[in-house]
Formats: C-alpha cells, sequence, structure tokens
C-alpha cells in the first residue's frame, strides 16, 4: 500500500485532521501517558488505548512486543481492518502514539498518521472536544509480524555492532546514557550509540510539534545519522524510541528500525557489551 492511497499524511496537522473526522475508514486512537488526559478531553470520535496493551507485559522483557494472538485481540477490539486508516496520538509528544505506529508498521499495516503534537495541539487550536468515551467496533483483525525488518532483536544487533552502516540512537536522557541514573543491572550505552534524548525533538514553542526537519537532519547528521544508513533507535523500553522513530521516518529515513528489548533487556544482561 503506498502512501499515495492513504486518507492523510503520515504526520497531519490539527486542522487537518478536523477536516476528515467524518471519513468513514479513519480510526483515531487516543493512547495517553495518563489516562486522565482522555477523560479531560479528547479528539471526537477517538478511542482511548491503555499503552500498557502495546508491551508483552510478562517475561524477562516485560516491554517486548506482544505475541501475534494478543496483538490479534487487541487490534479487533480496536476495530481494524485492512482498510482503516489510523491516527494516533498522545498527551506526551508521541512517544506512545509512535510506538502503537510502530508496531503497526511491524504487522504490515500502514495506513497510519501521527497528529502533531497530539492533543496539546488540538486544544492549542481551539478545536472541539469531547468528553464522552467512543466505544469502538470489535473486528476480526488477524494480526501477523509481515514486516519484521522495522524491528532488530538482541543477537542480530550484538552481531552487527561494528557495521559502519549501522548506527544506534539513544533516546533516553544524557545522565542514562552516559550510565550516571537508571535502574538496571548495567549503566551505560550500546557501544558506538549517539545520544538525542526524544525531548530534543519536539518543538516546545509549537505545543510539542515535530520540530524543523532542515534542522533535526543537520543535528542528527553532526552525529553520524544520515538518511543512507540503517538506523536502530531504543531507549529503556521502547516507548520514548516509539517518537524517534516515528522523527525519522517523517524526516525520510527510510531505514529506521526499533529495538524494543531496549535498555530493559540489554542493560539488565552479563553477556552484552556497554560504554560508559
Amino acid at each position: 500500500m503506498s502512501s499515495e492511497d492513504n486518507l492523510l499524511p503520515l504526520i497531519v496537522e490539527p486542522e487537518q485532521l478536523a477536516e476528515h473526522l467524518d471519513a468513514p475508514d479513519l480510526l483515531i486512537v487516543d493512547v495517553p501517558l495518563k489516562a486522565e488526559s482522555y477523560t479531560t478531553g479528547h479528539v471526537p470520535g477517538a478511542i482511548f488505548l491503555d499503552h500498557r496493551r502495546l508491551l508483552a507485559g510478562d517475561g524477562p522483557v516485560p516491554n517486548d512486543v506482544p505475541d501475534e494472538d494478543a496483538l490479534s485481540a487487541l487490534f479487533s477490539e480496536l476495530g481494524l481492518t485492512r482498510d482503516t486508516h489510523v491516527v494516533a496520538y498522545d498527551d506526551e509528544g508521541g512517544g506512545w502514539a509512535g510506538r502503537l505506529l510502530w508496531t503497526l508498521e511491524l504487522i504490515g499495516h500502514t495506513r497510519y498518521s501521527y497528529l502533531n503534537g497530539g492533543i496539546h495541539a488540538w486544544r492549542a487550536a481551539g478545536l472541539t472536544q469531547s468528553r464522552e468515551p467512543h466505544q469502538p467496533q470489535p473486528s476480526d483483525y488477524r494480526a501477523e509480524i509481515r514486516n519484521p525488518g522495522v524491528m532488530i532483536e538482541r543477537d542480530e544487533l550484538l552481531q552487527r555492532l561494528d557495521e559502519v552502516q549501522l548506527a544506534v540512537w539513544d533516546a533516553r536522557s544524557p545522565a542514562e546514557y552516559r550510565g550516571e541514573k537508571g535502574q538496571n543491572r548495567h549503566l551505560g550505552h550500546i557501544p558506538r550509540a549517539v545520544n538525542m534524548e526524544w525531548t530534543e525533538a519536539m518543538d516546545r514553542q509549537r505545543d510539542l510539534r515535530i520540530r524543523d526537519y532542515a534542522e533535526l537532519i543537520t543535528e542528527l547528521d553532526a552525529l553520524g545519522l544520515t538518511p543512507d544508513m540503517e538506523i536502530v533507535t531504543h531507549c529503556q523500553s521502547h516507548h520514548r524510541s516509539g517518537f524517534t522513530w516515528l522523527v525519522g521516518k517523517a524526516l525520510g529515513f527510510e531505514k529506521m528500525r526499533a529495538y524494543p528489548g531496549s535498555w530493559q533487556e540489554w542493560g539488565n544482561r552479563d553477556d552484552t557489551p556497554i560504554e560508559r
């Protein structure tokens, strides 16, 4: 499915979305960090998604991808069909919304958009909000990992750390990256990883929209991240890096991947190399 077939572009502005609220195949998903954001006011017709549903929830890496049965149950509950165009947003500048869109990419569902700036931008634009919970029409959606290349697992990353065309974008805070902060058995960062904290890609003057593309491309280039490279992004749980993955996509980086295990997995093992 090419992006030309899509109802809306990858990054959609509030006013643009407002014009399409009645589109029949549109599914707007509010996946906030704080559930009360949804009850305070949401985009009309948006359904609420508990962000924990995007994580496996148990096992040694609870932030990993849920299995196909769990994903099938989730997307059936949300009412996803092959024709659905999903618009995701959140209350924090794109972390959980990005994780949702990355999960859709993983299962081969490419009809999706991000509401730029999320609910902050919608409210700042003075657009109508609803406080009534909106219930989805359940579907029978069979989720399969159709696009595994958007994900990288620990073993592959370990084997490829020395490849010059592969880069790691660590979206955590500088203190976590330097190994001064964290709750893991080992602190620090993946060898050769570069650090741009996820919030550095947000424009605080424009309601947390993605910052100016040309500026971001220049800054990423200075870190050694260029559009021709295969770029793996991660954080602690692939929540913050949901946003940095999305930013890479928006900037035209065609080989954006994410490491869902993130530092939760890497930093709690004794067989993974670490720099400080």
